[in-house]
């Protein structure tokens, strides 16, 4: 199994890359924030198990960073700050945070709520196995978690595109419409754009194609789109 990876978003270097290098000798992956105007695409690009997110930080705080990150993943945030009062506390849990530690902080702490998060959530305390799935081949949809995996490798995916996922995969190799596609995406088919769903369906490959997934969506001409499970991916 792969590492987990943990995304430190600190704007103290000093304090990151101490964490960062605490975390490496404990066999995790790491990626500290290099460029805050860019935070979600490094967050995508990344694919982290779990997030380390400071709450003073450049242009937005934390509690603004976590409620955009919450857009694409379910993976444990926790927030690490000098603030110690109790409605920071509580209003980092209710913008989306998992826990919350306070600075300066023990390193045995730090390492031991890492360790309780990810084992409830990927682990043996996880309850990933109620969670419902869809499987095609070696691929699986967690719906709920909003990742597609292969094997080792973790896919995080944007609510639409796991969307688009869900009702291909969960009808394969059958053709799934236009219409249906548009009526599960969006709320009012009558404002959406023709071509909006092109989009939509161009993401979805592009994603499937940069991480490698074999397999593929068919667009069935005048009738819609069906998921192919390439025979490598069985």
């Amino acid at each position: 199994m792969d590492k987990h990876r943990i995304f430190i978003v600190e704007d103290d270097p000093k304090i990151a890359t101490l964490l960062a290098e605490t975390l490496r000798k404990y066999q995790y992956e790491v990626a500290t924030i290099q460029n805050f105007d860019e935070l979600v695409e490094e967050f995508l690009a990344f694919a982290p198990h779990m997030v380390l997110l400071d709450i003073n930080l450049p242009s937005y705080d934390g509690y603004y960073w976590c409620r955009q990150l919450r857009q694409h993943t379910t993976c444990p945030i926790l927030f690490i700050s000098a603030r110690s009062g109790e409605m920071d506390q509580i209003f980092a849990l209710e913008n989306g945070g998992d826990d919350f530690i306070t600075k300066p902080f023990n390193y045995e702490i730090v390492l031991a709520k890492i360790r309780s998060h990810l084992r409830r959530t990927y682990g043996e305390y996880s309850s990933r196995q109620e969670e419902r799935t869809i499987k095609q081949g070696k691929l699986t949809l967690y719906l709920e978690s909003m990742e597609l995996h292969m094997k080792d490798a973790v896919i995080p995916l944007q609510k639409k595109e796991c969307i688009i996922l869900d009702l291909l995969m969960g009808q394969a190799p059958k053709v799934v419409s236009r219409d249906s596609l548009l009526e599960e995406l969006w709320d009012d088919q009558a404002f959406v754009d023709e071509n909006t769903l092109n989009v939509n369906m161009t993401r979805v490959r592009k994603k499937l194609a940069d991480y490698g997934v074999k397999s593929y969506i068919e667009t069935m001409r005048g009738a819609g789109y069906r998921f192919i499970l390439n025979p490598e991916e069985t």
